[in-house]
């Protein structure tokens, strides 16, 4: 049975504040600082705690989608079948008690985009879905141009060939829309790979 490992990562066992949030003194009088610069002071920091909050979630988002391709993956392993019936229900009933308790879990991050950002982003997923349609049709074509769509992303070409009019759309993204794009190409990639070897299999 092939199940795809869940990496442990930092954020999943550690808090996203290592120290107390800043607090301003109000009877601190040996501050040399203006109280505008003490004020900016306190934002700065705690913007760097923003930061971390949103990259920690984003973690948590990530964490969440592999699980459930792992939880998918168990319910369509082929040993399945080989089960009795009685054993095949019991194991689907525990498998969806599973994924139940995991769509509890509700991680959302929001991008703020402008008008242009926005038109960006709805070329961009209409590319990536139009890709799709080719998988269970032409699946090499589809990988081909997946591989087109990932080195836009980078900055160097490692395959293949650059597809301009997707590049030029990615760019009006804004940075968070980027790196997610490029991780739900990666993962198009990882299924392709896991396609061929299946094919591949006499």
């Amino acid at each position: 049975m092939d199940v795809d490992p869940i990496p442990l990562t930092p954020s999943s066992s550690t808090h996203f504040f290592e120290c107390p949030l800043p607090r301003i003194d109000e009877n601190n009088t040996f501050d040399s600082k203006t109280p505008k610069e003490r004020v900016i002071e306190m934002l700065d920091v705690l913007e760097s705690h923003v930061e971390k909050l949103r990259k920690g979630a984003s973690q948590l988002e990530e964490d969440r989608d592999q699980l459930l391709s792992s939880i998918d993956s168990v319910r369509n392993t082929d040993i399945i079948s080989e089960l009795a019936e009685s054993d095949r229900d019991d194991i689907n009933r525990y498998a969806d008690r599973i994924l139940s308790r995991c769509l509890t879990v509700e991680v959302k991050i929001l991008t703020q985009r402008d008008n242009l950002q926005e038109e960006a982003l709805h070329q961009v997923n209409h590319l990536i879905d139009g890709l799709i349609m080719y998988v269970k049709t032409d699946a090499d074509f589809a990988k081909a141009k997946c591989l087109s769509y990932m080195n836009a992303c980078s900055s160097h070409v490692e395959e293949g060939v650059t597809d301009k009019n997707f590049e030029s759309a990615l760019l009006g993204c804004t940075v968070d829309d980027q790196k997610r794009v490029k991780k739900r190409l990666q993962g198009l990639l990882n299924y392709f790979d896991k396609l061929n070897n299946v094919t591949m299999i006499p």
